[in-house]
């Protein structure tokens, strides 16, 4: 399904009982998803459906992101893990989320994809604003340095829930990471348990690590 417009798409999403959050909502109409896709598919800007990227990688359907990111729970002032950032829409969407007491530390593997979704993050001006920090690197690994995180996004599907990932999330926080088949919601509650919620029909692309 193609829409002409983002209102468009991101009012479909909130018919279907997608998108809840008006903060999720309203950074939905602000990050607008044109500006993180090839020129080859700009007609496919509002389409719902994964668009490609090259290098076997995609940037996620609309519904799919909308989803992860109404059981992720991102709240402003949050610092969060965006593991395989991709395009940069789910990075950007993150920091318009947590407003500027906020931070998103990104991660992307794949060289070409981290340069192409530093250029549309910076669209932004989330780098330059200090509202997002990015690194290349594997992110299964998570990034230590700056944890514990209150949110980590896994946007690639794992063949497991990396350990470390675990580690550096913050009491209170909220994991969601995909696997083949659906997406894992997991939350770390005040005496540092895990707590799992699963959510089928859902496909990604691996998680690629080192």
């Amino acid at each position: 399904m193609i829409f002409n417009t983002n209102e468009a798409l991101i009012n479909y999403l909130i018919r279907n009982g997608v998108l809840k959050t008006q903060q999720i909502i309203d950074a939905f109409l602000k990050i607008d998803r044109k500006n993180f896709i090839r020129q080859e598919n700009t007609f496919e800007a509002y389409a719902d459906y994964p668009l490609p990227m090259g290098y076997g990688q995609t940037i996620s359907q609309p519904w799919t992101v909308a989803f992860m990111l109404e059981i992720l729970q991102p709240k402003e002032d949050h610092k969060i893990l965006d593991v395989g950032f991709g395009s940069g829409w789910t990075t950007s969407l993150l920091a318009q989320i947590v407003g500027e007491r906020g931070k998103v530390y990104g991660i992307e593997i794949i060289p070409e994809i981290f340069e192409f979704g530093k250029e549309n993050i910076e669209k932004y001006n989330f780098l330059k604003k200090g509202r997002v920090k990015l690194k290349r690197g594997d992110g299964s690994k998570g990034w230590k340095e700056y944890s514990p995180f209150d949110r980590i996004l896994v946007s690639a599907a794992g063949k497991n829930i990396p350990q470390d990932l675990i580690e550096q999330l913050n009491i209170n926080g909220i994991l969601v990471i995909p696997d083949k088949e659906g997406i894992n919601q997991i939350f770390k509650d005040e005496r540092g348990n895990i707590e799992k919620k699963y959510y089928y029909g859902f496909s990604f692309v691996p998680l690629v690590s080192q």
